[in-house]
Order: C-alpha cells, then sequence, then structure tokens
C-alpha cells in the first residue's frame, strides 16, 4: 500500500472491493453482484471497454498518486485485476465497503490461470517475434499495446516478480496473498468466499435477499476461456482477411478506372 492516500475519503461510490486474484470466480462474482444491486462493477474486462483507464492502473504500480474516485466513478464495485491489487487503497479511498476474498484451491488456480490469463496476456502483449496478426491487430486495436503493458508491469512482474511460469513460487505468492489480506482487513469488513457456496453466504454478507428462482451464475470456466479467445482470434483473421479483401479490389477499381480515362 502507498505510504500516503492515493485520494480522500469519500462517502458513497464503491461498495464492495474484490481482494481476490482473478482465475478465482471473479467474473461469476462480477454477475452476481450486478444481479444483487451491486452494479456496475469493475472487472478487467471494464479495462477492454475503457483502455485509457490502463495507464491510471499502470501508474498507481508504478507508486504514482491517482485520482481513485474518478477511475471508480460510477461503480458500485470492484473484482479482480488490477482492483484486486490495490484494495488496501480502495478499502482507504471508500471506508464502508466491504471486502470479498475469492479463494479457490491453489493448484487448480494455478493451472487455471497458467492456461488462460497468462498464455492470454504473453499472445496480447506480443513476443520478440511479433506475428503479423500481431502487428496488423496493434494498428486495429490502439489500446492493446497500452493495456498489455500494464498487465504485464501490474500482475506479471510486480505481483510475480517477472517468474510466474515457477508455479511453486506463483502458489506461494497466490497464498501469501491470502493470507495478507486477512491480516489486513479488519474481520468485521471481510468475507473469505468461495463462488462454489453460492448466493446464500454472499447475500448474508451484503445484507440482501438471495434472489428467487436465479442460479448463481459461473461464468469464465477454463473451457469456455480458451475456446472464446479462439473464437476471436478467428474472428479477427476473418475481419483481416475480409479488409484485405476489399483494399485490393477498391485498388483495382481505382487502377483500372485510371487506366480508362
Amino acid at each position: 500500500m502507498a505510504d500516503q492516500p492515493v485520494v480522500s475519503n469519500e462517502k458513497g461510490g464503491l461498495k464492495v472491493i474484490g481482494a481476490g486474484f482473478g482465475r478465482t470466480g471473479t467474473l461469476s462474482l462480477k454477475v452476481a453482484l450486478e444481479e444483487l444491486g451491486f452494479g456496475p462493477c469493475y472487472h478487467m474486462s471494464e479495462v477492454f471497454g475503457h483502455p485509457d483507464d490502463a495507464a491510471q492502473w499502470e501508474a498507481l504500480t508504478r507508486g504514482e498518486p491517482i485520482d481513485l474516485h474518478k477511475l471508480m466513478a460510477g461503480y458500485q464495485a470492484a473484482v479482480d485485476w488490477p482492483a484486486c491489487a490495490f484494495y488496501e487503497e480502495l478499502m482507504q479511498a471508500y471506508p464502508d465497503a466491504k471486502v470479498l476474498l475469492t479463494v479457490r484451491d491453489p493448484e487448480e488456480w494455478y493451472a487455471s490461470a497458467s492456461e488462460t490469463i497468462y498464455q492470454g496476456s504473453r499472445r496480447f502483449s506480443g513476443s520478440r517475434m511479433a506475428s503479423p496478426l500481431s502487428i496488423v491487430a496493434s494498428i486495429f486495436f490502439r489500446g492493446r499495446k497500452r493495456i498489455g503493458s500494464m498487465i504485464n508491469a501490474l500482475i506479471w512482474e510486480r505481483t510475480f516478480g517477472g517468474n510466474f511460469e515457477d508455479k511453486d513460487h506463483a502458489i506461494a505468492v497466490f497464498n501469501q496473498h491470502i493470507e495478507n489480506v486477512k491480516d489486513r482487513v479488519p474481520p468485521g469488513r471481510l468475507m473469505v468466499y468461495n463462488v462454489k457456496e453460492g448466493w446464500e453466504p454472499l447475500c448474508a454478507f451484503l445484507g440482501v435477499e438471495v434472489p428467487r428462482d436465479k442460479p448463481f451464475p459461473h461464468l469464465n470456466e477454463r473451457a469456455s476461456f480458451v475456446g472464446n479467445r479462439r473464437q476471436s482470434r478467428e474472428r479477427l483473421v476473418s475481419a483481416l482477411l475480409v479488409g484485405s479483401i476489399v483494399a485490393v479490389l477498391l485498388f483495382l477499381f481505382l487502377f483500372l478506372r485510371r487506366q480508362m480515362k
């Protein structure tokens, strides 16, 4: 946590702060919280919709003060990375917010994170030998590089010390984070939660009724994540191919038109 407050305290704003790492059911929790009236809920998916946010989170990663109230304006909850890495700053900014620490079997968490967000971010941020598809995508999706830089700086470097591929190290970091949250958040403000527990304990902690005839959302399963990533890549390839064909046809049309004059 920063030595000085990032922003002054404020009533209202965030009511729920998620302190659990990504791949601990955070997308399911986001949807659940929004169903319970704590929406919209900030999640890494929001960064992809608002790529300018990435610069703010990366500045915070470097220890620079930012206006968290401005960044969180309009949201009632925040879960997943990047917010979970700054749960203490968010607690200070929103002293009435409750804290949810999502947990999961460490071995399952590592396998899931490794096969999904780690592999995805490696492709997203680009490798030393960037593929033609990666280069073209960076042209069409200008926020891509900014987001990739933030993810690398905050998650893979700051959180895991550039050594996520060392399974024992990554799991040790995961477990230590859980213990740190338990030590630093007052018991009355904290709930340690596994999304497999469903609605009842979550609703009891938040003081709301259990939704009637609404199954608890279970989203972003590993197979679904990998499948969605593959589909997104295929859609991007298709879009680029169509764009290339259109560009070639337009060039030929203009060329032939000029020759006929």
